[in-house]
């Protein structure tokens, strides 16, 4: 009856009733007809009317529903988390996990049939402090054994990054992480990594996605009690091993000592501390932490959100810096894959800093670094590049060109930039022929030879606070970020400059650049139509003007051929760039990450002096808050025509 009166849209109907005949526990049956009994059409529709999507990395999503049944409540946990992760198609739950898995797990066993090997294949599973985040590695784990494979978990949570690095370091085939990274308390999710340990790209993606979406409901059941006989924990030689190669994202190693940095350290309640902390105190750094946000606790419950894009969830280390007299703010998200700071100006005052400033500056000392270090010729280099992706700041392609270093661009996602090391690595590889041993080659023997016979990478950055210092992993990493932070602000402070003063330095070489954003909302399955109704007019219906200012190029990457740096052909995606006559641009895009519609602003200005730059600042801010206005308003529109 609510299917005929349009309360359930046709999908949720077609799924419930697949569920409900799949011998479903107890508990998530008597939750199904709990909503239903409830009329909570609302909630059913969200749950319900697809299949939480497995996309091109993983997936992400509702772990506990927006409104939780009381079967699914049933014995709350320690922290007030519910008995069983909600159920639904649309969740990340037991089902939706096991699903994935499986698929995973086809995946891989075909791949390596294809490459010829008998080999098991072996997985690397970490998690974060989430909600059901140790249940979920365990249950992945299990799964994967019962159906004939080596798993490896870790005795406690761990950083994304540490997975990244581990799968390299076993020669596994793949590797997972259970977490959402810095989305809402209520969210979970499931990160795929291939055996280079980045994040899935074409065609393993493809492939992937294809095969757990050939799991039918009916096969979950055998997997859905966990197993632990056969799931071997790895020991601590492999943070060890981790925080050996995190270590090596110092440059300078006897610069922190001579500095006598302080650092306040916040984890906002995630795993950062657990490689940050020790990474900065071995360095010499001397580091104070958050004790309130030390504990690992899912619900976050100190900060709105934790993530340290947000100023908010850095408030409590910006007031213990204050108190302490710290030069720097380091503070991680609950996976510790991106890092945010704050750092002490000329008045004495702790200022944040955005990601895009924060990548900029690593940027411009690290080759500046090399260079004094005669990493790279002193005129700069086409056989080394930075890789950012195309919404974090053209300044670093200033930079870039200024060092006369090469400068990629790729997608949105830290696996595009890991894809293009990966491409580097194999030109070495196939340069120096069988028997090379690319990870055991020293870092500056392998620095020597990509410059000869590929790329050198030199940095990689996401304007999302994610940043990874050389390749011995392939992912954002917040621990060893902050190590290269530190590493900065005690370059800075023995020449007697502040952070900020470093960065005026650089505008004043390259011009000043200004960066914005426009996060819009749009949940669940009405909002995802919005999304793509936004997505859907701007290629239809390309924006030619924005106020007074008019569109002079309008660039479509799902539909024209657009080539980066090495001439190597971009992906199809819907990302839109939009460059105005008065120099200023935006980017649009859809997170693949949250439900929301994401729009990347650009601001330049010239500065022919540093009499100019307080203007151009001035100048580029208000420019720039016009736009953010127009740019929305048009975005809304679009999003209900």
């Amino acid at each position: 009856m609510a299917a005929q009166a349009g309360r359930l849209l046709p999908s949720t109907v077609a799924n419930l009733s697949a569920w409900r005949t799949a011998n479903l526990p107890a508990w998530a049956l008597a939750s199904i007809d709990e909503m239903v009994d409830n009329a909570s059409w609302a909630e059913l529709n969200d749950r319900f009317y697809r299949y939480l999507e497995f996309g091109t990395g993983g997936m992400r999503g509702r772990t506990i529903g927006a409104v939780p049944t009381a079967a699914e409540t049933g014995t709350p946990g320690p922290l007030g988390a519910p008995e069983h992760a909600g159920i639904g198609s649309n969740l990340m739950n037991d089902f939706t996990l096991v699903r994935a898995t499986v698929g995973l797990y086809h995946y891989v066993e075909k791949h390596l049939e294809q490459r010829r090997s008998q080999k098991q294949p072996v997985i690397v599973i970490a998690h974060d402090v989430r909600f059901f985040s140790r249940h979920f590695c365990e249950l992945a784990a299990s799964t994967w054994t019962r159906l004939g494979g080596i798993a490896h978990i870790f005795d406690g949570p761990r950083s994304t990054p540490q997975l990244s690095f581990t799968v390299r370091w076993l020669k596994a085939d793949c590797g997972v992480v259970i977490t959402a990274s810095h989305n809402p308390p209520h969210d979970n999710g499931y990160k795929a990594y291939f055996d280079d340990g980045a994040q899935v790209v074409p065609p393993h993606d493809q492939g992937i996605i294809a095969e757990v979406n050939k799991v039918a409901l009916g096969e979950l059941g055998a997997f859905l009690t966990t197993d632990l006989t056969r799931v071997r924990t790895l020991a601590h030689d492999a943070d060890d091993a981790y925080l050996g190669v995190a270590a090596k994202a110092a440059l300078d190693q006897d610069i922190f000592r001579k500095a006598g940095l302080k650092a306040v350290f916040t984890n906002i309640h995630g795993v950062g501390g657990v490689s940050s902390v020790p990474l900065l105190l071995h360095a010499g750094v001397q580091v104070v932490q958050v004790p309130e946000q030390v504990v690992f606790d899912a619900r976050f419950p100190t900060v709105r959100s934790p993530n340290p894009e947000n100023a908010e969830a850095l408030a409590m280390a910006v007031a213990l810096a204050g108190k302490r007299e710290a030069d720097v703010v380091l503070a991680t998200d609950p996976d510790a894959d991106r890092m945010g700071v704050a750092v002490r100006n000329r008045s004495g005052q702790m200022e944040l800093l955005t990601g895009n400033q924060v990548g900029a500056l690593l940027a411009e000392y690290r080759i500046t670094k090399y260079k004094e270090m005669g990493w790279i010729p002193s005129a700069g280099t086409q056989s080394a590049a930075i890789i950012k992706t195309f919404v974090t700041t053209p300044l670093q392609d200033a930079i870039g060109e200024k060092h006369g270093v090469k400068v990629i661009n790729t997608l949105t996602g830290f696996k595009w930039i890991a894809a293009k090391m990966c491409g580097y690595e194999n030109q070495l590889r196939a340069a120096m022929g069988a028997g090379f041993d690319y990870d055991a080659t020293p870092f500056a023997e392998r620095a020597r030879l990509l410059q000869q016979h590929s790329t050198f990478y030199l940095f990689g950055d996401e304007e999302s606070y994610g940043y990874l210092p050389n390749d011995y992993l392939r992912d954002k990493d917040g621990n060893a970020a902050c190590l290269m932070f530190a590493e900065l602000c005690s370059y800075v402070k023995l020449r007697g400059l502040t952070v900020p003063e470093y960065l005026d330095g650089i505008y004043l070489k390259c011009g000043f650049f200004l960066e914005g954003v426009i996060n819009i909302y749009y949940e669940g399955a009405t909002g995802a139509a919005k999304i793509k109704r936004i997505l859907d007019t701007y290629r239809a219906e390309p924006p030619t003007a924005f106020g007074e200012v008019s569109v002079a190029k309008f660039q479509d990457f799902g539909c024209e051929q657009i080539r980066d740096a090495d001439g190597e052909l971009i992906p199809v995606q819907d990302l839109y760039i939009v460059t105005l006559a008065n120099g200023y641009a935006f980017a649009a895009r859809g997170s693949g990450t949250e439900p929301k519609m994401k729009f990347y602003l650009f601001a330049r200005e010239n500065v022919a002096s540093a009499a100019d730059l307080p203007t151009a600042k001035t100048t580029a801010r208000s420019t720039l808050e016009r736009l953010k206005v127009l740019i929305e308003a048009d975005a809304r529109r679009r999003a209900e025509s």
